[in-house]
């Protein structure tokens, strides 16, 4: 079964132009991943790479420009290399038997202060003796066929927490064998015959914990709760339905939504429910950006368009403003005095909690989708009751 790109182990390779990234992903992935020219520059964009990497499971690659690229369109690639380290997991440094020049020590500094673990791989070494660089692998790309076991051994021992006990999604919240109900709304945005991603993925979860999992519509889901001899240990809603949710669920049964599972996931819930209590502070003309991880056709009553635009007016009285911003991009965000966040069901931890991270430093409040409607909604400490903050 193929593991999606964003619950994958993301690794990054940086470094200057022509000193091997691309032929050392081809040799650690024992395929032509990224093309090799003896002319510097000639990877011009991020190349990506899925693949099972044994014994540490499944890995997302991600072989970037070099840093010092000095032809015309440099100043862009180096740009986009920097914007990769908020993807990143875990980064690795190449350089040649020159060693770390002013170039790498950039990369080093920006990896400490995103708290990204990283290594060094000094390739070239066949060419001539190079300096000698605490704990990094020295290597030919070309030549040395035990690159792959040495790389291995490096980056297991800075594995983030997440990829060695993987995160649950719901299922360490209630007892295993309980019951849960999780009500789906058929989303008019999710492809025919299918249900949305977050919706997959946790009934999975709660499927690998053991738990007697039922799916319903919100039309049906009076009838499913009175047909249980034992009333449901956890309701999870869609969060567009959270209003008719709420009100039919009694109030001792613990209700929360696929959206705000996820932040907890993928990003941090406390500082998302902090950054919720912002929309009180909110004005006329103020700017709000909606982020969405992936980018999709908006539809006419559209979550991050629409409905939680007519949400925030309703709830504020206010004229406000809303942008859209989907996939990797990040602006400025100084102008901004909310940020609303996807689920983040397309995008890694990492990103999202740089983002976080980024806006905490330019003093911009983020939330998500589910917890900024619950909000709105007046339910928000009811929503996030089950995950004992306190």
């Amino acid at each position: 079964m193929n593991t999606l790109k964003s619950m994958r182990l993301h690794i990054g390779f940086f470094g200057k132009t022509n000193v091997g990234k691309s032929s050392i992903l081809n040799r650690i992935t024992n395929q032509e991943v990224s093309i090799v020219s003896e002319i510097a520059g000639t990877t011009t964009d991020i190349v990506e790479k899925s693949m099972e990497l044994l014994p540490i499971g499944p890995v997302n690659f991600l072989d970037t420009a070099g840093i010092n690229d000095l032809t015309e369109l440099g100043a862009k690639r180096l740009e986009k290399t920097f914007n990769t380290l908020h993807r990143v997991d875990v980064g690795i440094i190449v350089c040649d038997y020159t060693g770390i020049g002013e170039y790498e020590k950039q990369l080093i500094e920006k990896m400490k202060e995103l708290n990204i673990p990283y290594f060094i791989i000094v390739n070239k070494t066949d060419i001539t003796q190079a300096p000698e660089i605490a704990d990094a692998i020295y290597t030919s790309a070309l030549k040395d066929d035990t690159l792959i076991y040495k790389f291995k051994s490096a980056l297991i021992k800075l594995l983030p927490e997440e990829f060695v006990n993987s995160p649950k999604i719901a299922g360490d919240l209630i007892p295993q064998k309980s019951t849960v109900i999780m009500v789906i709304p058929i989303d008019k945005e999710a492809p025919k015959g299918r249900i949305i991603l977050p919706q997959v993925q946790t009934l999975r979860d709660l499927l690998d914990s053991n738990c007697i999992t039922l799916a319903v519509k919100e039309s049906e889901l009076t009838e499913a709760i009175k047909n249980l001899k034992i009333p449901p240990a956890l309701v999870i809603t869609d969060s567009q339905a959270f209003k008719t949710v709420s009100e039919i669920v009694p109030a001792d049964i613990p209700l929360t939504s696929f959206s705000i599972l996820f932040a907890r996931l993928k990003g941090d819930l406390r500082a998302f429910i902090q950054g919720a209590k912002a929309i009180d502070t909110l004005n006329d003309g103020d700017k709000i950006l909606i982020l969405e991880s992936c980018t999709h056709h908006a539809i006419d009553d559209d979550i991050g368009r629409v409905k939680i635009p007519n949400l925030l007016r309703k709830k504020t009285e206010k004229n406000l403003i809303f942008e859209n911003i989907s996939g990797h991009d990040f602006p400025d965000i100084s102008g901004y005095k909310l940020i609303i966040h996807c689920g983040a069901c397309m995008t890694n931890r990492r990103e999202v909690l740089s983002r976080i991270l980024r806006a905490s430093q330019n003093g911009v409040p983020i939330t998500n989708y589910g917890i900024a409607i619950s909000y709105c909604l007046g339910i928000l400490d009811r929503a996030t009751k089950i995950f004992n903050l306190e």
